[in-house]
């Protein structure tokens, strides 16, 4: 593979890494989604505009594969009879791990969390008050295990006309990115979060499609550009920063995602686009997945996971059009029209993509996995592209300015 070995552990973290001024960082929204500026990279050329002229670069019959997550207000602020506050992050459902089931059980649920202070609450269980149709709701919260990434918390309420979602949207709060360095506002609750969001399960947006209005939609579909959808919920684990020298010490988060057979058929012809870093994570797993189920390796279980570093020790230049039929006689014989699984993959400098041509994104934080990705995608011009941004005073991360990539 290029300028790598299979197996591309050695990559040095410092190798991607640029210095991002602070004042760069956009801390709000724009006023308008579409007002962005967009950066337009082909062929190694860089051009700028603004992103709501996104149709004049892509060809008729592209197809943007879309991810419509939906941000789940996932912080819970408690506080104790000694004043001490406690804050539970919930990262995933834990029981019923299904997120549907969970989200619209009235019966106690419990999750994966992330507890801040949590010398403060050892034992015991803490109580939040709240109002529903002017009445008190108490929701309780108890620690009943230790989490995969925290700890596993039940909560409990007592009014079972309210769903656990209920619950989320009238106390949780908006996990605004860390780097943002400010508590959530009015503005987020719309503003971070999709036009398209449908399925509730992030913990964090999937930036690029902030972007996207509907009149931006509706002029692509009008050149004849396709759109399709999937969806990936995005884990706390996009923002955990690498801490090792090289990438092979670094450990990918695990995320679920779900694509239907509508979105698979769809993209079985056309250059395909991804919107977005976990779109493509999502599609370039979904190769894999067909690659599994030719080599009969899935789990009988029914537990599907891509491995972090599945693919790079794997000779294959199968079509991805061939897999994604796999995939679809997969869905046929198990009678279902759409598949589950979980993806750790990694991309990185000397993955090869196998189904995504174009990608649009943000810009992401110096040495993170996915300044790794979009190095994969673009190789060195990564760099230009970084410098360029900077230089023209794009605006960066998650509030910022999009990028359009076609190598």
């Amino acid at each position: 593979m290029d300028n790598y070995s299979k197996y591309p552990g050695n990559i040095r973290i410092k190798d991607y890494t640029y210095v991002l001024p602070e004042d760069r960082i956009a801390r709000y929204p724009l006023q308008q989604r579409d007002s962005s500026k967009l950066l337009v990279y082909r062929s190694g050329d860089i051009q700028d505009d603004i992103f709501k002229n996104l149709k004049n670069y892509l060809n008729k019959d592209d197809i943007l594969v879309y991810n419509q997550t939906k941000v789940i207000r996932a912080r819970l602020i408690f506080r104790k009879e000694t004043g001490a506050v406690i804050e539970v992050f919930c990262l995933e459902p834990d029981h019923p791990s299904d997120y549907e089931r969970n989200f619209s059980s009235r019966d106690a649920v419990e999750w994966q969390c992330l507890i801040g202070n949590r010398k403060k609450w050892k034992t015991g269980r803490l109580k939040m008050e709240m109002y529903y149709n002017e009445k008190k709701v108490n929701l309780y919260a108890e620690i009943t295990g230790k989490g995969t990434e925290g700890s596993v918390v039940r909560f409990s309420w007592n009014n079972k006309s309210l769903c656990f979602s209920d619950i989320l949207e009238i106390t949780g709060r908006v996990p605004v990115p860390p780097y943002l360095n400010r508590e959530d506002e009015e503005i987020d609750r719309s503003r971070y979060q999709t036009i398209y969001s449908k399925y509730n399960g992030s913990v964090a947006a999937p930036t690029a499609g902030l972007h996207f209005t509907n009149s931006v939609l509706d002029e692509l579909r009008e050149k004849g550009i396709k759109t399709h959808s999937l969806t990936l919920h995005v884990g706390a684990g996009t923002f955990v920063p690498v801490k090792t020298e090289t990438i092979g010490g670094h450990t990918m988060h695990i995320e679920h995602f779900t694509v239907g057979r509508k979105m698979i058929e769809g993209i079985l012809e056309g250059r395909i686009i991804a919107v977005g870093t976990t779109s493509l994570r999502t599609l370039e797993s979904l190769y894999w997945l067909g690659h599994k189920i030719s080599k009969c390796e899935l789990d009988e279980s029914g537990d599907i996971c891509i491995e972090q570093w599945y693919p790079y020790d794997k000779e294959t230049d199968t079509d991805y059009r061939e897999y994604l039929k796999l995939i679809l006689n997969y869905m046929s014989e198990k009678g279902v029209d759409s598949v589950e699984a979980r993806t750790g993959i990694i991309i990185v400098p000397g993955y090869r993509m196998r189904i995504v041509k174009g990608l649009i994104t943000n810009y992401h934080l110096p040495g993170s996995t996915l300044l790794l990705l979009v190095a994969a995608f673009t190789g060195s011009d990564w760099k230009k592209i970084y410098e360029y941004s900077i230089e023209n005073n794009f605006r960066f991360l998650s509030y910022g300015d999009s990028s359009l990539l076609l190598p």
